[in-house]
């Protein structure tokens, strides 16, 4: 029998850990990209700042690797303690990526992290760049098994029902080359690079507005803002194009709500502004671009959108809201992003950007909003696939453990809580006091001299 209060603070509890772990693992995954470019300029230039470049953004590597490990564990376990059905059901299918990504990628990554981080001396560049791009494809393809796992929940393919009900896989190369997980692959993955822009931009601005670092803030800068426009444009078009059809195609009413569209229509307006009323199915206050939902549905301004009246409300997400909400968070800062770094980026190409005071000031106060960005753009995914569990096959209420009470998760999720707070005060203290040492306090062996009597922020540039 199933409990709905028990289906609620499990969700909250997986969606609690799940966000604050991967507060951790994106800016890796984005900053291995960064590494990887850094130690092949060092080894074909031997330019020293891009050794240095290389050598501080490691050590912040390997601290966020922890952390992620640490916060991450929590969330394997609850697919036995709290979603018991969800993982007889489908842990066939599932169980085969998530075993994978364990087994080969995050190992192979973990080999050679101690190696890029604490090989300086004992390494040439043309190895440490070799080493770092092992870590680079170790955690881009830890990547890639986790979101076709994900894939899998939001458009299954590949998969075949035993006698008992249960799932398994019945073809490996379509489970595994799912188009949705493709798609999604590409959106994340340079979302995690936008995130790791932004974050080595920021630092880079922070440097240059104290007057301190200056050569290592110009190459943060020139780099971040940089690949961090790239992206920025790469995550609107092709892939938040791409991703939005997929949803269109497989998902619709997740689009409809997502777009606060509760009637179908042929040219359907796109929502910039709005307050969804659901009980009297309509958008207050709505400032919309008409045909636009329609273009991004299927290509074409006057295509018909089905609206939520087309469907059973059984099958509409559980909370349109919130849906709604996250998925214009996420559209609203993916667009600010494009403008902040094509601000940069031309200021760069003037000349002038080490010296505009008011744009490092808002480069630098813009770190935490890729963060933001892309907890509502997994929030508008998971969101959005409700009310199933595995996408027309099982629902979410289906899925919590038999045994399971209300009273116990919501005792650990506030363990959890606590736990996390007491890890994210330590991660920001090291983070900060790893920045304010800077670059230079950085030894070749790769280690910081966390009690070292070099000068802080304010004193002698270092160049």
């Amino acid at each position: 029998m199933v409990n709905p209060d028990i289906d609620f603070w499990s969700r909250v509890q997986f969606g609690f850990t799940v966000t604050y772990h991967y507060l951790f693992p994106q800016l890796t995954m984005g900053l291995a990209l960064f590494l990887s470019l850094w130690r092949l300029m060092a080894w074909r230039t031997g330019q020293e700042r891009y050794r240095t470049a290389a050598r501080f953004w490691s050590v912040l590597f390997g601290l966020n690797f922890v952390v992620g490990v640490v916060t991450g564990i929590p969330m394997e376990f609850q697919f036995g303690t709290n979603w018991g059905g969800f993982s007889r059901y489908a842990g066939g299918v599932i169980g085969q990526t998530l075993a994978m990504e364990g087994m080969f990628a995050f190992f192979f990554e973990s080999a050679f992290i101690g190696a890029m981080v604490f090989g300086e001396k004992r390494f040439s560049p043309r190895t440490l760049f070799l080493i770092t791009l092992a870590v680079f494809a170790g955690s881009w393809l830890s990547g890639y098994f986790i979101l076709v796992t994900n894939a899998f929940m939001q458009h299954p393919v590949g998969y075949a029902t035993a006698a008992d009900g249960t799932l398994h896989v019945a073809d490996f190369a379509a489970y595994l080359l799912n188009p949705w997980a493709l798609i999604e692959y590409a959106h994340n993955m340079t979302a995690a690079v936008v995130t790791a822009a932004f974050v080595v931009s920021s630092v880079g601005a922070f440097y240059a507005l104290r007057g301190i670092f200056t050569e290592q803030a110009r190459t943060f800068l020139d780099w971040g803002t940089a690949i961090g426009l790239v992206a920025s444009l790469a995550i609107a078009f092709p892939t938040g194009d791409q991703q939005a059809k997929q949803v269109a195609r497989h998902q619709e009413p997740a689009l409809a709500a997502m777009e606060g569209q509760f009637t179908s229509e042929k040219g359907a307006g796109m929502n910039i502004i709005g307050q969804p009323d659901v009980a009297h199915r309509r958008i207050d206050n709505p400032i919309y671009l008409p045909g636009v939902l329609s273009f991004l549905a299927s290509g074409s301004f006057q295509a018909e959108v089905h609206g939520l009246d087309a469907f059973p409300e059984d099958q509409w997400p559980s909370n349109i809201e919130l849906l709604y909400y996250a998925y214009h968070v996420m559209i609203g800062l993916g667009t600010l992003f494009i403008l902040v770094m094509a601000l940069a980026v031309a200021q760069r190409l003037r000349g002038r950007l080490m010296t505009s005071r008011r744009l490092l000031w808002v480069v630098m106060f813009a770190l935490p909003f890729p963060y933001i960005a892309t907890s509502a753009g997994w929030m508008t995914a998971e969101l959005g696939r409700q009310p199933w569990l595995v996408y027309g096959l099982f629902r979410t209420i289906q899925g919590q453990s038999p045994l399971l009470q209300s009273g116990t998760v919501l005792f650990t999720l506030i363990g959890f809580a606590g736990l996390y707070f007491v890890v994210g005060v330590l991660y920001l203290v090291l983070m900060g006091r790893l920045i304010l040492l800077g670059p230079a306090q950085i030894h070749h062996a790769g280690t910081p001299e966390l009690g070292g009597h070099g000068p802080l922020p304010g004193g002698p540039t270092h160049d």
